[in-house]
């Protein structure tokens, strides 16, 4: 077993707390929490399946923040939550299977793509528009499609949600943000599951992290609320070219 010093387990907890911020307004912060979970010591399988659960407190947090601020109705999006937890299981499952190699490679083109049309798109996202789609079919195909990915592979998730809301469902950039923490979460949570049935999480230093997740995740929703457009899609623009950097250097 990893022995941690009270030391590199504060570190832990405010990597967390910043992480927890970041990935409530506009996703990514694994581009933190997984590097400062291989930096403490924890193999990598082990160090995905620990941000999971460390992931879990943060979206949870801000879920509960959103739906009380009455930003989101659990009611309406149950399908969503349904189809969300089946995809993420499944993907945890494919990804015992098949070589993740070939994800790795298309999805920082597919993060810049985001990047680049929040960046060029000033008003995306600005007010509410009329839906693409049925909400039955978005989320039937789009969301347990993003979830499957999200148990398979995960960097972006955050992004590929908040986008498909926006353009397929027509919604503005802050609803979007709150839909996509309670999709976040419901993949967060199947993976955790997923993953303690299989062995690789590292509980204290999941539970240290989540500490600071929750108090992240607090600050994050709350800037949410004030700042909304203004704030969540620069720092969509930044973290997606962060996250696609960070795949294609490595």
């Amino acid at each position: 077993m990893i022995e941690f010093s009270n030391e590199i387990l504060v570190i832990l907890f405010f990597v967390g707390l910043i992480a927890g911020t970041i990935d409530t307004i506009a996703g990514g912060g694994g581009l933190l929490t997984i590097p400062a979970l291989m930096w403490a010591g924890l193999p990598p399988a082990v160090a995905l399946a620990t941000n999971k659960l460390q992931s879990v407190f943060g979206t949870f947090t801000a879920s509960v923040y959103f739906i009380r601020k009455k930003m989101v109705d659990i009611k309406e999006m149950k399908l969503m939550i349904a189809a969300a937890f089946i995809g993420s299981t499944l993907g945890g499952f494919a990804l015992l299977q098949i070589d993740a190699q070939l994800l790795q490679k298309a999805i920082p083109f597919l993060l810049m793509a985001i990047g680049i049309y929040f960046l060029l798109s000033k008003d995306v996202g600005n007010i509410e528009k009329h839906k693409i789609i049925s909400t039955t079919i978005f989320a039937i195909i789009f969301v347990t499609i993003i979830g499957f990915y999200d148990g398979f592979f995960g960097p972006g998730t955050g992004s590929f949600f908040t986008i498909a809301f926006i353009y397929l469902l027509g919604y503005n950039i802050s609803n979007a943000t709150a839909q996509t923490k309670i999709l976040n979460f419901t993949t967060n949570f199947a993976s955790v599951l997923f993953f303690a049935f299989m062995g690789k999480i590292y509980i204290l230093v999941g539970l240290v992290m989540g500490a600071g997740q929750i108090i992240g995740a607090i600050i994050g929703a709350k800037l949410v609320m004030l700042k909304g457009q203004k704030l969540i899609r620069p720092l969509i623009v930044v973290i997606s070219f962060a996250m696609s950097a960070k795949l294609l250097l490595g």
